[in-house]
């Protein structure tokens, strides 16, 4: 259970800091000179529908992941650690292919502000995070408990990090590499999905 919950803290600040999760709305706050406070706002709120939308899918996978620890024998301890080690490889092989994982369409800034802010909603709430979904899946066969403490830590590692990131990067108090950090995000995906598959099948 360790390993699950610490893939699932990797993966969701893995989450918080990828960029383009973000930077679309500091792109356009910018853009438009919206406040600090205005930037934050809307990240709150379309970081909130991105986590909420993939914690509705992942409680399901959980659930179903439960009914699957009953009525299967081995799916605890053999079928949904390779689940994790086959989606990691997958990840992996993306990355190689130059493939990017969450890439959210910039709204035009021409639009109001009204509707930019509902294009972000929308769209973040449209793409969940079909990474860490693995995780929701492998929790459920540890029982419901395990599925909504998976959902908490995503919901408030995500957000709270996003909306912090923004904050910071507004204020240009941080500056990274971002092209870099997004271009890597499918590896480091991978190998933690890996990674934490193979623990799996020792102590689960």
């Amino acid at each position: 259970m360790y390993s699950i919950f610490i893939g699932s803290l990797l993966l969701s600040l893995l989450h918080a800091v990828i960029p383009n999760h973000w930077l679309p709305v500091l792109a356009i706050g910018k853009k438009d000179n919206w406040s600090v406070s205005e930037v934050t706002q809307v990240t709150f709120i379309s970081g909130l529908a991105h986590a909420l939308s993939t914690i509705a899918i992942g409680i399901v996978l959980g659930l179903l992941g439960l009914q699957l620890a009953n009525t299967i024998q081995h799916f605890t301890h053999f079928i949904a650690p390779s689940l994790l080690i086959l989606l990691g490889i997958f990840f992996i092989y993306q990355h190689h292919r130059h493939k990017h994982f969450h890439l959210h369409n910039v709204p035009k800034p021409t639009l109001s502000k009204k509707k930019i802010v509902i294009a972000l909603v929308i769209g973040m709430f449209l793409s969940p995070c079909m990474e860490i979904e693995a995780y929701f899946l492998l929790a459920g066969t540890k029982g419901i408990w395990a599925v909504l403490s998976i959902a908490a830590l995503y919901l408030i590692i995500s957000v709270s990090g996003m909306v912090l990131l923004v904050r910071l990067a507004y204020s240009g108090l941080l500056k990274l590499n971002w092209h870099s950090l997004e271009h890597k995000s499918g590896i480091i995906t991978g190998w933690t999905l890996v990674i934490t598959g193979i623990i799996s099948f020792f102590i689960s």
